[in-house]
């Protein structure tokens, strides 16, 4: 713990701590800089000077480095980056959390640039879409790696004739989302709101003028409340955030969410998916790139060939059991409330069953003459979901993935004792300019 006196010469080149023995160490060729009272006792923002190599990237989309120094209490410590990229040494750091085996951190100085890096489009590229950095095809290739290094993780070997395919895309890198919640920044020199984004790794504001992920629809709309607020003298304080949604028609909805108030109930938009058109709240849950979330739904509904029933478990508003079984026996299951009524709302007019529950309490849905849709949070599925899917033994599991390393995880379980063979492995690029990949696994009862 870091209790005493500190001291630098230049610009930030040494320091000297004390820990509660009180015997001074020296911290050899990493530079600290502390930005908060010492009472704390905790730093809160480093630069380091150590040269270090990238070895590859991680799950997650941070590069990864080790510090090789036998002279310096870090050796072997692993240092995981954002702005750097495999094959590059890094001169300097600047570590934004501190752990006992790990730094994370930002690289601030590159001495070899990779042939695969490119300049960003945005200043706040790293707060807002830290892959800005990589060549488009680079990215896509990135991703198929990763999705293969989840599986390698889990100790999965694919059958003969199965591998992880190449990342599907629509091929449009920028401009693609249709939601974004902006942090209000107030600029006292120009006495102005601006539209701001936080700093990765700090509750810092970022403020911006140009942002290239969202659909320029939305910037624009941000810019006008925003000026309206500047017209009217209102604090930034005051606001916890602005969310704006666009639909494909360029139709833009949502608004101020104030401090201490509760949330407005903002204009509802539609879209269309798959020829079915579904409302939606713009605050709710809903696909932030439907272009995309089209390619994967037609690659599910191929793999659903003649089947009869279909199960569609975590299924949110329903975009996915609807858009693609509505012509089957179909049940959905979702437990958030806000969700289910919009899921109630688009299965109006169909034969689908739509039931409020938790996926691993709706396990009487599960038999086995169906196929099963899996699209589960991060986390990935509960144990007692996989548990019931390896007793009952449904025909076919179709599982969609924002978290490969969780659904390897749980894939490894479903095919551990043969009960269950991977048939297609898909990445899809539902984020590009990020690490977020989205993935398909299609498991056919042995």
């Amino acid at each position: 713990m870091l209790t005493h006196a500190y001291g630098w010469t230049g610009r930030i080149r040494t320091c000297e701590c004390w820990d509660q023995n009180p015997v001074p160490y020296r911290l050899a060729t990493v530079q600290y800089f502390f930005i908060l009272p010492l009472f704390y006792g905790t730093v809160k923002l480093c630069y380091s000077i150590y040269m270090l190599k990238i070895e590859k990237f991680i799950p997650g989309g941070l590069a990864l480095g080790t510090i090789h120094d036998s002279s310096s209490r870090d050796n072997g410590k692993k240092v995981m980056l954002w702005n750097a990229l495999p094959g590059e040494t890094i001169s300097d750091f600047r570590i934004t959390k501190r752990k006992s085996s790990f730094f994370e951190g930002v690289a601030e100085k590159i001495e070899n640039p990779s042939p695969f890096r490119v300049e960003p489009n945005d200043s706040c590229f790293l707060s807002t879409s830290p892959w800005q950095i990589l060549d488009f095809s680079y990215e896509l290739d990135l991703k198929r790696l990763l999705v293969e290094e989840s599986l390698h993780e889990e100790h999965i070997s694919l059958p003969e004739g199965v591998e992880v395919e190449p990342v599907r895309t629509d091929g449009v890198e920028w401009f693609y989302r249709n939601k974004m919640e902006y942090a209000l920044y107030f600029d006292k020199e120009k006495e102005k709101i601006f539209p701001a984004f936080h700093l990765r790794g700090t509750h810092q504001k970022l403020p911006v003028e140009k942002s290239s992920i969202e659909r320029p629809e939305i910037f624009q709309k941000a810019k006008e409340i925003i000026s309206d607020l500047n017209a009217r003298n209102e604090p930034a304080y005051k606001f916890q955030s602005l969310l704006l949604r666009a639909n494909a028609f360029g139709e833009v909805s949502g608004g101020l969410f104030e401090n201490h108030a509760p949330h407005p109930i903002f204009r509802k938009l539609s879209d269309e998916i798959l020829g079915k058109t579904y409302s939606y709240s713009p605050n709710g849950f809903f696909q932030i790139n439907l272009p995309v979330y089209e390619l994967a739904l037609k690659e599910i509904k191929e793999n659903l060939a003649d089947a009869r029933k279909v199960l569609d478990l975590y299924s949110g508003v329903g975009t996915i059991g609807l858009s693609v079984a509505s012509d089957r026996e179909l049940t959905l299951v979702e437990c958030n409330k806000d969700a289910f009524r919009e899921l109630e709302e688009n299965t109006k007019g169909t034969s689908a069953r739509p039931v409020l529950a938790k996926s691993e309490e709706a396990l009487e849905f599960i038999v086995s003459d169906e196929t099963v849709i899996l699209d589960p949070p991060r986390a990935g599925c509960d144990k007692k979901l996989v548990e019931k899917l390896l007793e009952v033994l449904p025909e076919k599991i179709i599982y969609l993935s924002c978290n490969p390393s969780t659904q390897a995880r749980d894939v490894r379980l479903l095919t551990a004792e043969g009960k269950y063979i991977i048939k297609k492995v898909v990445p899809f690029n539902f984020f590009p300019k990020t690490p977020h990949i989205e993935n398909l696994i299609v498991l056919a009862r042995a």
